[in-house]
This record gives C-alpha cells, structure tokens and sequence, in this order.
C-alpha cells in the first residue's frame, strides 16, 4: 500500500491537499534515533516465510510513536522524489513512489489489528489522536506541488510515447488519483480541502467507535425459560458468553448479526425477539452520546463542499468516475431495474408467513422482528427444508476443508497449517496455514483465519493483507487474512453455521485467493474497481453449492455421514426462497447511501430523509435496509463504499453472468479450460487491465442483467 493512499487502509480515505515544501515540516516531525531499533511496530519483518509480523509482541504503546515515525520516514521518501534534480522519468518518480514508505507499511499492517479485531479504549484514544495526523500526512504526500510535477510530467510524455502496459496502468491510475484529489487546485482551495479532510477523518473514527460501544453495550440476557426454539448448540454458546461477562445461569445475545440473526430466526419468545431486534437496528441511534445522525449529517456537507472545491455537482459524480459505473445515473438504472421485483416478492413472501401465522393460530401481523422467523416455517413447510437440520452438516473445520479444496481445483493451490509457534499470531483464535504451488511447491504466501466473534473486534466478516505480491523490486510473497464472527462454541462443541454464513465464509475466501493469485509488478496494481472487487469473491460463493463440495465436506456433526441428496435437492429447490428479503434489504441500503449523497446536505435531518426516501420507494414495512443510516460504517466510517455500496449489486451482475458461463461448460464448475481463463483474466490481472476488458477476455462479451434475475427467480422482462 502506496504512502499517498495510506488513509485507505484505515477506511479514512480521506482525498489529501496542498503543503508547502516539506522539508521544515518533517524536521518538525521529528524521528526519534532509537525508534527504528526499539519500537518493534517499525522493524523489518523477520523469520521464515519471507519474514512475518511480530504480531504477539505488538502493543497499543508502541502505535503512537510508530505511526509518527513512519509518517516523517514516508514524507523524507517524498520529499528525495519531489527534489530529485534528475529529468522526471518513470523510474525515478513513478517506481520510486511504488518503494515509498516501507516503514509506515509495515506499521499500518499492526494499526489495522488493533482498530478491526483487537479494539480497546486505551486504542481508540490513540486513534483519535492520529486520525487528524494522518489525514495531514496523505496531504502532503498528494498536493505536494513538485511532486505532482514530476507525475504531470512523465504522463504527458507517455501520451506521446506510451509505457508497456502495466508501466502505463500504474502511472494512469496514480496521475488520476493525484487529479481527483485537488492536486491542481489553487493555494487556497488547497488548504480548504486540506482542512475537510482532517476533519472528516476524526469523523470517521468516531463513527465507527460508536457503532462499537453499542455493539458492546446493548447485550440481552435470557433468562432458562427463555430460551424457547433455540438450538443447543447457541444456547451452549449463549450460556459461555453470559459466563465469560460475569452473568453465570443467564444465556447472552450479543448485539452482533451473527448472534441476532440465528436468534431471530428461531426464537419463541417475540417481545424478546423485538427487543433484540430494536438493540441491532438503533446501533448509532440511541439519542445519546454515541449517537450518531448529526455526525452522518456534517460528513455529507463535508463531502459535498471538498468536492465542489473541484468543479463537481454532488459527491457521487465525483466519486463514481473512475468505477465501472462511471455515474451515478448507471448506478441508479442498474438499481431501480431490480427494485420493482425485489419488492413485488417482498409482498408474495409476507402473504405466505401471515398464511403460516394464522394456521399457527399466532394473532400477529408480520413486523421486522417476525420475517426471519416465519420465514423460517414458510421454508420448512414450502420445501419440508429446516434450517437447523441443514445446519447439522455445515460444519466451520470441514467447510474450510472445502475451501482449500476449490482453490486446488481451480487456482492448483494447497494450503497446510503452519506449525505452532512458528508464525506469531495477536490472538489465540487465529490459524495460520502455508499456501503453495501444487505442481512446484513454489511458496505462495500464509493464510491467516480469524474466526470468533470477541470483544473489541468489529461485526461482520472482512478479508485484509498484510503484505501484497509484487515483482518489481524481487518478488513479495503474500500475507491475507479472512476474518468472521462466528460465536465461539462451548469446549468440545463444533461450529455449525447457516448456509447464508458458509456463503459469507466462500465470499470472504474469494477476497484471499483475488490477493493470492496476484502477478502484477508494482503495488498500486493490487487496488481494485470498488464495483468490480466484490465480483470474484461473489463468484466463489457459488462453488459451495457444488456437487464436489456437497458431497464430499457436508457432513453430520454427530454421525459423519454425508448430507442426503434429498436434502440436497430441498437446498437447491429453496435456492430463490427470500430473495426477496435478501434483495430489498440490500438494495434499500445501497439506494439509501447514492440519494443521500445526491441529496442537498445544507439542512438535511437524518432521520426525517431515511424515513421519507425509503417511503418514495414504497419500502416494505416488514423488513428494515440492511444497514440504518446511522450505523452505516461502510459509508460513514469512512469512504471505501460512500456512493458505492451499489457495487455489491453491479458485481452480482456479472457473478450471475459468469456463473452461468461455468454452469454450461463441459466440466461444469470445474471445467478446466474455463477455470484458467478465470484465473488469467478475472483474477491475476488485479487492477492492472481495464475491469470492462478483462470480462469480455472471459466471458467474449459483456456481462447481461438476465442472468441475475433468473437467478433470484424473477422476471426477466425481455429475451436476449
């Protein structure tokens, strides 16, 4: 990861600014001499496998001083670029700034830790400290004026006389960041811009340390007899949780999704239900102090005054040039092309479960904190499939199992678990296995897993490097972690999870093999087209639901036996059940994050415009978006997804597409030839070919919005 994109990393994203020359402002940061040597956070990875980090000695004391260093070590490698009296040529600017910052690197890859799975107040002080610091730091590395001189130059002269094509890839990319981030704008407007950003950047911490401490915070105990409908083996972990806070005999639902989600499903007991379900979706919007609707409000009026500073009409124009929607009215089209049908199956599922409710003599009418769980008997009733009973055979050892063994098939990869102690890891709960060339036994990188939900660690499931390939300067072997939430098992219990979280888990797992496959020269090239990087781990998912994978690592938890094909061909009967619960909740988010960054943000009240948009949309009552505004960290805590979110959605378009192409192969999901053209163009290139060309290198065409209607089972409206 490039110095002038460090804030990236750490979801600041935060477009940087002018400086003025930088060498009295990096004596100002000054280095200490001993902090190379003494502060283990900015030492050269050592021991084997090309080095790794010395994650079980790292600590929160050590951050501060290792981030300031590595800070004033990057700008003096920027600062010998801008200066350099040499002609500006490729090597000398361009690969030059690709080596830059090695040393904040290394301590970013810690920093990462500590902010997503390691979290503590006596972190989040230190963030809050460096979050502004930060934000200065990106902005002097892309408005240094000099610097972007020498850029300017070398990309007018390849206009003339073009660079092979990885070369010319990296310089486009690096000049239209520069470009989009103000690099040409006057002095004034510099230090306008420069002052946004440090101020968004304590707004994205803060944002996101109070979606935390109300995950923390607004945790349910239950009581024994309330515990109707809950399995044993989420009560066993219920009960283990509530014991580890100090609440012995009591049973604790987290205010995560993957304590929420099963509990809602199966729960008896509906006032708790709702009680549940209102703790998830106020995350952020409690009206106290951690509440989050006038931070969400200033971010936006932020945004949208930075970017008119550059000419643009609103955030998303600004934001979307340089993905594969180009705009937000493509974003917009794609969207609403899919909405009409998401709710029309909304409304055909809400009739089922209200059918169920009344054979059930249940006097309800559906609301949010019902869908899952009569869903769950619409399932059972409509396809004789239980959710629990799939649950048995989907088993977190084997179904990693099956992991390696699709990516053997298709990338001829074969992960082995390092031995212990070999590999330092910050946790007890992580795994750590080697991964190489099946046919040269060539070492391809380490695979971390991170599997458990914990304090301090963030919702979700997320996958992270801490060191990316590349070749120009000798070739960097890989370092990707995967990371989840699943609620640890009591001892001697395995961990069962429902087949949408195998999926996530599959999904996840496409992110590691995108970093491992890599076989690009220069690291700007691992960075990816938001609405195109969520494509290959999509398509991965798919595997899962393989013949191969099915039969072979979908086993009883108690007798081993293989998964019946009778329940198998329920599974895949039911395989367009809910869409149109999982396409609505998802899309009312997506559409929720581009209106609001289309929306005027001078007098805008969060809640009054979440409650009015999703009712222009004609929202369906019985299901709340994915994720409420004010707990929208995708968007708010930070800007990796702001305007983006739709991406999931752009991507899914071309999952469906290239599933479809695997699906009438000759070898099916494995087909051979297939498999190869997947990994040459849709995974190794990275973002060293145009998104757009590379699909059509695969598929021979562009991608078709009806393959993903007729895989969520609804009409296609026109033959192709």
């Amino acid at each position: 990861m490039k110095p002038y994109v460090k804030a990236v990393v750490l979801s600041l994203l935060v477009s940087a600014t002018s400086c003025k020359k930088d060498s009295e402002n990096i004596e100002k940061l000054v280095i200490k001499s001993d902090a190379m040597s003494n502060n283990i956070l900015l030492q050269e990875w050592t021991g084997p496998y090309d080095g790794v980090p010395a994650f079980d000695k790292m600590k929160v004391s050590d951050v501060k001083e290792a981030m300031e260093t590595g800070m004033a070590l990057g700008l003096k490698d920027i600062e010998t670029i801008a200066n350099n009296p040499e002609a500006p040529t490729f090597e000398n600017t361009i690969a030059a700034l690709e080596r830059a910052g090695k040393e904040l690197d290394r301590v970013f890859s810690y920093y990462g830790i500590f902010s997503s799975n390691m979290s503590s107040p006596e972190f989040r002080e230190v963030q809050g400290e460096l979050a502004p610091k930060l934000s200065e730091y990106t902005s002097k590395i892309n408005q240094n004026n000099a610097l972007f001189q020498r850029i300017k130059t070398v990309y007018k002269a390849a206009e003339k006389t073009p660079l092979e094509s990885e070369k010319q890839r990296v310089l486009d990319l690096i000049y239209k960041r520069f470009e989009m981030d103000g690099a040409e704008l006057n002095d004034a407007k510099k230090k306008r811009y420069a002052d946004i950003n440090k101020e968004l950047s304590t707004l994205y911490t803060d944002f996101s340390n109070n979606v935390l401490n109300d995950e923390e915070n607004y945790i349910t105990y239950l009581e024994k007899d309330q515990l109707g409908g809950l399995s044993e083996g989420f009560v066993k972990s219920a009960a283990k949780i509530a014991k580890d806070n100090g609440k012995a005999e009591k049973y604790a639902i987290t205010n995560t999704r993957s304590s929420v989600d099963p509990f809602l499903t199966y729960s008896t007991e509906r006032n708790l239900r709702e009680k549940v379900w209102d703790n998830y979706y106020s995350r952020g919007d409690n009206g106290d102090a951690f509440d989050n609707n006038t931070m969400i409000a200033q971010i936006l009026r932020l945004r949208r005054e930075r970017v008119e500073l550059l000419g643009y009409d609103n955030y998303a124009q600004w934001r979307l040039q340089d993905r594969m929607a180009k705009n937000p009215e493509n974003a917009m089209e794609l969207m609403m092309a899919v909405w009409p049908s998401a709710i029309a199956r909304v409304a055909e599922e809400v009739i089922d479960m209200q059918a169920i409710a009344k054979k059930n003599n249940d006097a309800v009418i559906i609301e949010p904190w019902d869908y899952r769980y009569y869903a769950e008997k619409v399932r059972q009733e409509k396809y004789n499939l239980d959710s629990e009973e799939v649950k048995q055979y989907l088993q977190l050892n084997k179904l990693t199992d099956a992991l390696f063994y699709v990516a053997g098939r298709l990338f001829n990869y074969d992960f082995k678990p390092v031995e212990e102690g070999t590999v330092p890891v910050f946790h007890e709960d992580v795994n750590v296995w080697e991964v190489t060339d099946k046919t040269t036994g060539k070492h391809v990188g380490l695979w971390y897993l991170d599997s458990f939900a914990r304090q301090g660690k963030r919702s979700g499931a997320w996958a992270t490097t801490y060191r990316s390939h590349t070749t120009f300067d000798g070739q960097e072997t890989v370092l990707a972690s995967n990371n989840s939430n699943f609620v640890k098992p009591a001892p001697g219990e395995a961990v069962l999870v429902s087949w949408d979280d195998a999926e996530t888990f599959f999904h996840e797992f496409g992110h590691a093999l995108h970093f491992f496959s890599s076989n690009v020269a220069y690291p700007t090239l691992n960075g990816g087209v938001r609405d195109y990087t969520e494509f290959q781990s999509q398509l991965l998912e798919r595997w899962l639901s393989t013949d191969e994978v099915i039969n072979t690592f979908l086993v009883h938890n108690e007798t081993g036996e293989s998964i019946p094909e009778a329940l198998v061909e329920k599974i895949k009967k039911a395989s367009t059940f809910n869409q149109g619960f999982d396409t609505t909740e998802y899309l009312a988010s997506a559409l929720m994050d581009m209106k609001l960054h289309l929306a005027d943000p001078e007098t805008i009240d969060i809640d009054n415009f979440e409650r009015q948009t999703l009712a222009e949309l004609n929202m369906p009552k019985q299901l709340p978006m994915r994720h409420r505004t004010p707990h929208f960290g995708h968007v708010f805590s930070g800007e990796g997804y702001a305007t983006a979110y739709y991406g999931y959605m752009w991507a899914d378009v071309l999952t469906s597409d290239a599933a479809e192409a695997f699906k009438n192969a000759p070898g099916g999901f494995y087909d051979k030839a297939l498999s190869d053209k997947l990994v040459k163009y849709l995974f190794a290139p990275r973002n060293a070919m145009d998104p757009a060309e590379a699909y059509r290198k695969f598929r021979g065409r562009d991608a078709k919005i009806e393959a993903l209607m007729r895989d969520r089972g609804f009409p296609v409206s026109k033959e192709e």
